[in-house]
């Protein structure tokens, strides 16, 4: 079991502040007449107390208070254009911000978890003892601010006054991680003590970009505290190492969810995204997909859209799940993002009005950015990622340099969106129905299919697997991706898993209000259903049929076929989907390829999750029961037609 506030507080040992005298002496003496008054607002000890050490151990020149004012957001602004991590573009609002080549993605191999002895930790994840952790933390964190602005910043993970809302303190010496933070979160100066007060806890968050050189990366390092929930990071700039509000702090709040929430609360890495049904019906989604793996794009295939990345939920008391974002802005790869299949978006990035920040792209001489798979005519020369580009540029092992990077980003607010909805900042969420898990899976399973109950929907989330994607560094090949939660998993995986069997078939969800679990997958080729060539078996575009057989099936609108995986869309269902929902036809025969079971390769995945997790402590017997259910029934599909089992195979029953 986790313990809170067990060994010693990092910060609180290298920063040496003790006490609340201590804490306004320093303040005293560090903080200029303005940003004194703007903390002397404050009055919790332990906040005060934090943000003391924070500046004690890092040693700043100056320190920027930021109230998320008008005012304080330009000089913020102005401070990543003064100091080279941002340059402005052509159009209005928009900036480039370019990391360094070598750290285009988390940097997973210098990723730890910060633990006391006997803790349990994710097999799945990097661990170093509270006494190593502290000695690398001195050593290259103290002082590293020396001659930089630190900035301050109080924030708020999801609408103010939500049960499952989480304050949090970034606090750091990077421009554009707080100029990223303020489009991304919701800064809660004025809310963030009474929020603290209501919630009875609180983030913090410490980083610095160092001297930002290549030689540098060797020791970058991002530490996470689960017992103080204090997260550290210094000599990287990439978001996904440096904006701890992200999934430094979703790491967090997995933690307080699995030890904390009584099996009526979840941190998941899942888009939210509202489906318009017949009528003015309204049907709540939350997805789950490792990052890189279509979460924004499936987000922005709702009519109303909450989120792309996280999910808060919890029960509430009228036995509904409800859902919040922990965000207000997208960070979101924009690899492959076109006006064939994110016209919203598109429009969006490509008009003035709105504020972005680019990142990893390539920006050509005259300040427009680009990227891959745009479906735009692409410029022959600018600077990207990697320095001056031109077409057919190669690396120094003679690989051509693309574009842009794979993981590129753009950063926006989600208000400005077309289907952007103000239930995104709805204190009580959103009444959450259906919940879907999906990774990039080329060959195995049908493009959408429901779980016969919640407990096999777990099961689903507990079983996914996916190629590996640009935004971890050195990642390659295939790989389990557990609720395309686990990289952000900090304890043990039965731990998690039992709060997940425990969430989703609570009895404290009342009837006609549980919501269905399901499997999504777009990535199907054509080569692995009897074509060649890897191109997808179907468009992007086709998830607004998936999402809205799923949005009809909770209702009881559409009847299914019974597989042993779980139940699959009937032909007729889709086929009038297609018309209606996205105006194309859907042929019979793509039918039959989507949505045969590929009976070999699925007990090749049951047999990959059943070995994996064998190896794991106490992960529930739910999880093995399914699967050797699931495993049985395939069997003996396998027995009475072969290998390749059609939906019309399936209709015939036993």
């Amino acid at each position: 079991m986790l313990k809170k506030n067990e060994g010693i507080d990092i910060a609180q040992e290298l920063g040496g502040i003790q006490n609340i005298e201590q804490a306004q002496a320093l303040f005293e003496k560090r903080l200029d007449k303005e940003h004194l008054s703007r903390i002397r607002t404050l009055s919790r000890p332990e906040i005060l107390i934090k943000i003391a050490n924070a500046i004690a151990m890092c040693d700043p020149a100056r320190v920027f208070i930021n109230t998320g004012s008008e005012a304080d957001r330009q000089f913020i602004r102005q401070l990543a254009l003064n100091k080279g991590e941002e340059a402005v573009l052509a159009m209005e609002g928009h900036t480039i911000h370019f990391d360094l080549k070598e750290e285009q993605g988390r940097i997973i191999d210098r990723t730890f978890y910060i633990a006391n002895p006997n803790e349990k930790i994710s097999s799945l994840a990097n661990k170093t003892l509270r006494d190593d952790a502290l000695v690398e933390v001195r050593e290259k964190m103290a002082g590293i601010m020396s001659g930089a602005t630190m900035v301050v910043g109080l924030y708020i993970r999801g609408p103010v006054g939500a049960a499952a809302s989480n304050p949090a303190i970034e606090i750091t010496s990077s421009a554009y991680v707080c100029h990223s933070a303020e489009i991304l979160y919701r800064n809660a100066f004025a809310d963030f003590e009474p929020e603290v007060d209501r919630l009875g806890h609180f983030y913090t968050n410490i980083h610095s970009e160092g001297l930002n050189r290549p030689e540098d990366l060797p020791n970058a390092r991002v530490f996470m505290d689960r017992s103080h929930r204090t997260t550290y990071s210094f000599n990287c700039t990439y978001a996904g190492n440096t904006l701890l509000l992200k999934k430094g702090n979703h790491r967090f709040s997995v933690d307080k969810a699995v030890y904390e929430g009584n099996g009526r609360e979840l941190a998941e890495h899942m888009f939210i995204t509202g489906i318009q049904g017949p009528g003015s019906r309204v049907t709540w989604v939350a997805g789950a997909a490792p990052s890189g793996c279509g979460k924004t794009t499936t987000a922005m295939a709702g009519n109303h859209f909450v989120g792309d990345d996280l999910a808060q939920m919890w029960i509430d008391d009228n036995g509904s799940v409800r859902s919040i974002n922990p965000e207000c802005g997208i960070f979101g790869i924009v690899e492959d993002v076109n006006g064939e299949g994110d016209p919203m978006l598109m429009d969006w990035l490509r008009n003035p009005g709105s504020e972005v920040i680019w990142s990893n792209v390539l920006i050509d001489e005259n300040g427009v950015p680009h990227w891959t798979g745009n479906g735009e005519t692409l410029p022959t020369r600018g600077r990207n990622f990697q320095g001056p580009w031109k077409k057919g540029l190669t690396d120094s092992g003679g690989k051509e340099v693309k574009i842009s990077h794979p993981n590129a980003r753009c950063t926006i607010s989600s208000s400005v969106l077309a289907n952007y909805s103000d239930k995104a900042e709805a204190p009580e969420g959103v009444e959450t129905r259906v919940i879907t898990y999906s990774g990039r899976d080329s060959d195995t399973m049908p493009p959408v299919w429901a779980a016969k109950n919640s407990n096999h929907g777990v099961v689903i989330g507990a079983c996914i697997v996916s190629a590996a994607t640009a935004t971890e560094v050195g990642a390659s090949g295939v790989k389990r991706a557990p609720w395309a939660n686990a990289p952000f998993i900090p304890g043990a995986l039965g731990d998690y898993m039992k709060a997940q069997f425990d969430f989703f078939d609570s009895a404290d969800i009342k009837d006609g209000k549980r919501p269905i679990l399901a499997g999504l997958n777009y990535f199907l080729t054509h080569e692995a259903r009897g074509g060649s060539g890897k191109k997808l078996l179907g468009e992007k575009k086709d998830v607004k049929v998936w999402l809205g057989w799923l949005e009809r099936r909770t209702h009881g609108d559409v009847d299914a076929i019974e597989t042993p995986i779980g139940f699959i869309p009937r032909y007729e269902d889709l086929k009038a989907l297609f018309e209606t929902l996205i105006h194309k036809p859907y042929p019979k025969d793509l039918y039959d390829r989507q949505f045969s079971l590929y009976v070999d390769n699925i007990l090749a995945r049951n047999d990959l999750q059943t070995t994996a997790y064998g190896k794991e402590e106490n992960i529930p017997r739910l999880l093995f029961d399914v699967l050797r259910e699931q495993r049985d029934g395939l069997i003996a599909l396998k027995t009475k037609y072969g290998p390749i089992v059609t939906p019309e195979q399936l209709l015939e029953g036993p």
